[in-house]
């Protein structure tokens, strides 16, 4: 059978300890009034504000407290007014807002003009203005993709708005940035890398590129996710998880996702929770359910091959069964504290309302195996642990 597949990703990646000044040096040449999305910690972006400060740089500086929503992304692009360049340097949540104000800096009329599902989903038709992510967390990779997830509390879910001119141009990863990180962020951010690494190798879109490179980053995630947890100023951990979150965005972003994903942005808008901790408690029930599917319908199928070659990976052990990769990612869960959707905030009444908005979104088209309303039921009862 013959192989078709693109490739795309950010302009220019940068990696490496003691690597922030290069997004500084660029910054220069790329712009002359920058408008920089941060955290909520002042003190973590202060390093790159005054690498700015020191180049003559004019900046704005917006600080992201929470994920972000429709009201976050309106109010930090009219405050973008008159900037021509954009630097997020942060989480997931902040890169996701610094592509959205790029994108709405260039581009006319409203942020619902470009959102999918709830606005009207419009194409971007001018480049953004140019864009540097600092990611601080490694988890989303949200770094190489190229969609921003935008919650709607009045709709209560999250959205994207996408486009191939919202990759960024340059992308600055030194993994020093998450030194100290707590273990709980470190935990949510770092399944939730794994989980994109594992859909990404499992799904119907999987290629040549995304495989090697899930493999890769699924290597580094099995020896490392826990001892970052344990041990923050782990320089080698850190880098590790720094690797496998890059590697899972480019996966996501020329592969897709699965069942896990298709099923968090719904949760996502019905709990306020976290995302990297909805996807870690959703991940060793869908591989079950997946796997369960699989082994009834086609037990032939690439995708409980992929399953055979994932649980390898993960244990170690070239005999493993299927089985015996749920149970490590089981094991790994129950070790990180990772929380049930109930603890989360998700209740049996979001079950037919998640089935539904689960089904229609993007990401469960590329699980490896259609399931039933059935089975989505039993991953959101299993996962909520009653």
């Amino acid at each position: 059978m013959s192989m078709n597949f693109d490739f795309m990703s950010a302009g220019r990646i940068v990696f490496g300890s003691g690597t922030l000044g290069v997004a500084a040096d660029e910054a220069q040449r790329l712009g002359r009034k920058a408008f920089v999305v941060a955290g909520s910690s002042v003190s973590r972006v202060a390093p790159l504000l005054e690498m700015l400060s020191a180049k003559d740089l004019d900046y704005e500086v917006y600080h992201v407290t929470g994920e972000p929503t429709v009201a976050v992304v309106q109010e930090a692009s009219a405050l973008a007014a008159g900037c021509d360049l954009t630097i997020a340097m942060g989480g997931g949540s902040v890169l996701d807002t610094g592509k959205a104000v790029s994108a709405l800096i260039t581009n006319k009329g409203e942020l619902m003009d470009y959102l999918e599902v709830i606005g009207k989903g419009q194409p971007l038709t001018n480049p953004t203005v140019p864009f540097i992510a600092i990611p601080t967390t490694a988890g989303t990779g949200t770094e190489v993709t190229r969609n921003a997830v935008i919650g709607s509390p009045e709709h209560k879910v999250k959205v994207s708005m996408r486009s191939p001119y919202m990759l960024p141009d340059l992308v600055v990863i030194d993994p020093r940035l998450t030194l100290g990180l707590p273990p709980q962020p470190t935990a949510f951010s770092g399944l939730d890398a794994l989980t994109q690494l594992m859909e990404a190798f499992v799904t119907v879109r999987a290629n040549a590129i995304t495989d090697a490179l899930c493999r890769e980053g699924v290597m580094r995630a099995r020896r490392s996710l826990q001892r970052a947890c344990e041990h923050g100023d782990d320089l080698e951990a850190r880098e590790d998880m720094a690797v496998a979150s890059l590697f899972s965005g480019f996966a996501l972003a020329n592969a897709g996702l699965g069942a896990v994903h298709g099923l968090a942005g719904p949760l996502g808008g019905m709990t306020a929770a976290p995302h990297g901790a909805i996807c870690a408690s959703l991940l060793p029930h869908v591989m079950e359910v997946n796997i369960t599917a699989l082994k009834q319908r086609v037990p032939d199928s690439p995708g409980m091959a992929k399953y055979l070659e994932l649980a390898a990976m993960l244990t170690g052990d070239g005999a493993s069964t299927v089985d015996d990769g749920v149970a490590w990612v089981r094991k790994l869960c129950d070790k990180l504290e990772i929380p049930s959707l109930s603890d989360l905030g998700f209740n049996q009444g979001h079950i037919a309302e998640a089935v539904v908005q689960g089904r229609q979104a993007s990401s469960m088209k590329g699980n490896p195996i259609e399931l039933t309303d059935k089975e989505l039921e039993t991953i959101l009862r299993r996962a909520s642990r009653v």
